[in-house]
């Protein structure tokens, strides 16, 4: 399928995740060129299916592509280190491995990550990159290929930091960048990769990384850029106790205050973990519109804590899903989230905390939230952009559960069946088709290897 023509999906549950919650038994869903054109209940009609390609659904589920909120795709290459380390002591282990990186390991970590992430069901993808090595080359450009090369729909973030060691934060000075430096980095990232067209494939992002690896300055001029040219905010939030720890030391007021006084509440505005909120900070990101990305894996590897996500969502926070980067989530597959979500939401409150279509509601309407994306994307309703996963539920994992959604989100991990990004399949068969995914796992095992290479110089 390359993205031209009608294809018509019939025999399929479906759950469309509209505002209505619609679902089908056994249903059809219309696509024309990149659009969906209808979804309903039983055969497509003949208006529709005349001369379209027609997809079999009979035993699968018909869902909206997944949105994966929040990543670093670099870190694809360093998995596996720092196994028991809390979040500071992770970062302080890597931040000399990553310091390593150039243009050839990053298209590697990126072309594996987004092929991981297209297996697992997602169809639109965000990366928060904030380590620019001087002398690594257009890591940004690189990974920009690499999705376009993979097929996803693709929201780069460009982070930065500029708070070394030597003036009070935690990254090494080799590591962080001039201000000046940085937003000049910023605004032309912005002139040649965003696209805010309703189809585009490609949207910007400013994403400073941190409380504790970004000068309040850069903080500030950065939302500041960021409205001015009309792209959307990202960093990192109340991950672990250890922040704030930082942020009570070093500017008197807990992590959400301090980014409140510098601008950065509003709904341009998605922040990375909110593990360690009060009731007041949940309260006030939903007054303000600001969106959240929960990483459940990551924060359970780093034993950061179990974010509140039951209480977010009912102050009205956009709460998406974020497999976060391979060196926190050695996984990286955004269909295992979900699970993870509903599960951690339950340790954390009970069996009622979360239901599996709220699972699959953060991983597709409220992911497309965060990212300004909830009219095209998100759910499965016509006019919307044809980004559809076709989950195979017949299988021995699968086959027997009597709700097709719980079996999708508390069933046994799988690859999605098929998979279409602007109506182009990027998943057929089970099988990825815009890369070889024995070429890839060389690729990054290969740079994968020559960077422990460099880190043993």
């Amino acid at each position: 399928m390359d993205g031209t023509g009608v294809v018509v999906i019939e025999g399929c549950a479906i759950s469309t995740v509209d505002a209505a919650g619609t679902e089908h038994d056994s249903g059809h869903v219309v696509i024309e060129d990149n659009l969906i054109v209808a979804v309903g209940a039983g055969p497509a009609p003949e208006k529709h299916a005349r001369g379209a390609r027609r997809v079999d659904g009979r035993g699968c589920l018909a869902t909206p592509g997944l949105v994966n909120c929040h990543h670093h795709l670099y870190q694809w290459a360093t998995r596996g280190f720092a196994q028991q380390a809390t979040l500071f002591e992770w970062l302080v282990e890597l931040y000399p491995v990553w310091a390593l990186i150039d243009e050839e390991i990053e298209h590697a970590a990126a072309r594996a990550g987004l092929a991981a992430l297209a297996t697992s069901g997602c169809t639109t993808s965000t990366d928060h990159h904030y380590v620019f090595p001087r002398g690594a080359g257009n890591l940004l450009g690189v990974e920009v290929e690499a999705a376009r090369e993979v097929g996803l729909r693709f929201h780069p973030c460009r982070g930065s930091m500029d708070l070394g060691r030597s003036d009070g934060g935690l990254p090494p000075d080799v590591l962080v960048e001039d201000r000046e430096e940085v937003l000049v980095a910023c605004e032309a990232a912005v002139d040649r990769y965003h696209d805010p067209s309703p189809e585009s494939m490609l949207r910007v992002a400013l994403a400073p990384c941190s409380p504790f690896s970004v000068t309040r300055e850069l903080m500030a001029e950065t939302a500041e850029l960021a409205r001015r040219r009309n792209v959307r905010l990202h960093t990192h939030l109340a991950e672990t106790e250890d922040e704030e720890e930082f942020c009570l030391k070093s500017f008197g007021v807990r992590p959400v205050e301090y980014l409140e006084e510098l601008g950065w509440l509003g709904e341009d505005v998605w922040l990375a973990h909110c593990v360690h909120l009060n009731g007041a900070e949940v309260q006030r990101f939903g007054e303000t519109g600001t969106g959240v990305a929960h990483c459940p894996s990551s924060n359970g590897r780093l034993g950061a804590g179990i974010a509140p996500v039951a209480a977010l969502v009912g102050a009205g926070v956009p709460v998406g899903l974020g497999v976060d980067g391979g060196a926190s989530n050695e996984a990286g597959e955004l269909g295992a989230e979900m699970r993870q979500a509903l599960l951690a939401a339950r340790f954390a409150g009970g069996p009622r905390a979360m239901t599996a279509r709220r699972a699959l509601e953060l991983a597709t309407m409220h992911g497309a939230r965060c990212l300004g994306r909830e009219g095209e994307i998100g759910s499965l309703e016509p006019g919307k952009l044809a980004d559809v996963a076709l989950w195979r539920m017949d299988d021995l994992g699968h086959a027997g559960i009597s709700d097709p959604v719980a079996a999708l989100v508390l069933g046994s991990a799988r690859r999605v069946e098929l998979l279409l990004v602007n109506g182009r399949a990027v998943l057929e068969g089970g099988e990825l088709r815009t890369a070889d995914e024995a070429d890839v796992s060389r690729g990054i095992a290969a740079a994968s290897r020559r960077l422990a290479g460099k880190v043993a110089l």
